[in-house]
């Protein structure tokens, strides 16, 4: 079965009936335990057909509900589902109907932490904030258990299945996505998963994004030192790719405008010093020569 949606009658309506027959009912009592009919048989005629209208009212009353906005009442019969309600309003159905409150409000789900390991098998710690709202009434309360647990069940599943997927960070250039650098691709693949695994609820995910991303405290330390050590390995190499072009220009423009003829051993000796300027970690100090290379 599918949801369904149901019409009832305007609890407006209904008031005004049931204060009707409670009424007439106590007039009818009253009329026949004072025996104002003159007739013993129509005063209890009239003393019955009051008790039987009293209980009809008292019977109207467990059918009115109201419903805010945003808000479905699932209506169901001795275990049979005969439709939802969707209308804000008060209302009036067959009071055997049981009537079961879901409301289509966006929820949040802020998820705990999770100790999981990325595809590198690093232990991290992640945590996700989850935004969903119910969409089906009937996949939502009859083909779970609970939608709500199912919500928070699932979206750890999710989780840690998708921090499988990623390396927490990357040091190189490469265009891998990371959890740490693709925060905004992880989150989108995070919220597709969890709407393939909650579609079954009748449960729509609005937005999912992490909320937290941490090396797990055992090893934050080591891996703190292993990202510092690629950042300067990093530089380093950027530096000196750098360094080599620049040295490169010099020789060559040297060369074209004819400023000076170098052999093997003075360009030798000329890239060793504009590598040491270039890639030093503290300015050079001059050194003034008085003599020549050779002596």
């Amino acid at each position: 079965m599918n949801e369904k949606e149901i019409q009832v009658k305007s609890g407006i309506k209904f008031i005004w009936i049931d204060l009707l027959l409670l009424i007439l009912s106590i007039f009818l009592f009253i009329l026949g335990a004072a025996g104002l009919t003159n007739s013993g048989i129509f005063d209890g005629v009239a003393i019955i057909l009051g008790i039987v209208l009293f209980l009809l009212g008292c019977f109207l009353v467990p059918g009115f509900f109201t419903l805010q906005p945003n808000v479905a009442a699932v209506l169901t019969l001795f275990g049979e589902y005969r439709g939802t309600v969707k209308q804000a309003g008060w209302h009036w159905a067959n009071p055997f109907y049981r009537k079961k409150k879901v409301s289509f409000r966006l929820r949040n789900l802020n998820g705990e932490k999770l100790k999981v390991n990325d595809e590198m098998g690093n232990p991290i710690e992640i945590a996700a904030v989850v935004v969903w709202h119910v969409q089906n009434t009937f996949e939502a309360l009859f083909d779970v258990e609970s939608y709500t647990d199912y919500v928070k069940t699932q979206s750890e599943s999710a989780i840690r299945h998708i921090t499988g997927q990623y390396p927490y960070d990357i040091t190189d250039d490469t265009q891998k996505l990371s959890l740490r650098g693709s925060a905004d691709k992880v989150s989108e693949a995070l919220a597709k998963e969890l709407q393939e695994r909650l579609g079954k609820a009748g449960v729509i995910v609005d937005e999912a994004r992490l909320s937290h991303l941490a090396y797990a405290p055992e090893i934050a330390a080591a891996m703190l030192q292993k990202q510092q050590a690629s950042s300067i390995v990093a530089a380093r190499q950027k530096i000196v790719d750098g360094a080599v072009g620049m040295v490169d220009m010099a020789l060559k423009k040297i060369d074209e405008s004819g400023m000076a003829q170098l052999d093997d051993e003075r360009k030798a000796a000329m890239v060793s010093n504009l590598m040491v300027v270039l890639c030093g970690e503290r300015s050079a100090q001059p050194v003034i020569n008085t003599g020549t290379l050779y002596n």
